[in-house]
């Protein structure tokens, strides 16, 4: 039996893709393809004061990309693994908690209230004890601040203002896929 080159390549290129597929669990990648951006700030770019304690201290626009099928509702964390001096973190504080998010949803408007979240989102608390979104407020040094949107494959039980750490263990095991977008921030 006679293959062309590009048969052969085909083949191959199928063959490792199953194997991808196969080592991975039978899970796909879980970062390509979903993204998470903002109209406010790039990616390892500055987050504009607005966002921030330093002024009105509302959440930034985000939006993403649709979530692969079978998601069946969205979670985003928001948290800074520089607290409290970059040069000796010592924690991870947590700015903003919300799941639950419907699927459909592709995106966040600026300044967004509890009244403002898609319907059936909802909040966590974060780590200034209030379950709505504190912005970067760093004692020192410049911070990066880790917007996370997690894909889930189930819809997770009222957690009733769960901690970040209560969230993810929930979360544990019904992750399809995850984007990130970084933000940047010290104070002047």
């Amino acid at each position: 039996m006679k293959f062309s080159l590009q048969a052969a390549v085909a083949l191959m290129l199928l063959c490792a893709a199953a194997v991808g597929f196969a080592s991975s669990g039978g899970k796909e990648d879980r970062t390509m393809g979903f993204t998470l951006t903002s109209s406010a700030f790039s990616h390892n770019g500055a987050i504009p004061s607005l966002h921030t304690c330093d002024s009105r201290d509302v959440s930034p626009p985000l939006s993403w990309t649709p979530p692969p099928a079978g998601t069946k509702s969205l979670v985003l964390i928001v948290d800074d693994p520089d607290a409290p001096d970059p040069a000796a973190p010592r924690m991870t504080w947590v700015h903003w908690v919300l799941y639950n998010i419907p699927p459909g949803t592709t995106g966040l408007a600026g300044g967004m209230t509890a009244q403002d979240l898609p319907h059936g989102t909802l909040q966590g608390t974060n780590d200034w004890q209030r379950s709505a979104y504190g912005g970067p407020c760093p004692p020192v040094g410049r911070h990066r601040y880790f917007h996370k949107l997690y894909a889930l494959d189930t819809l997770l039980p009222n957690l009733k203002i769960p901690t970040k750490a209560t969230l993810e263990r929930a979360m544990k095991g019904h992750v399809l896929a995850q984007a990130e977008l970084v933000g940047l921030y010290q104070k002047h």
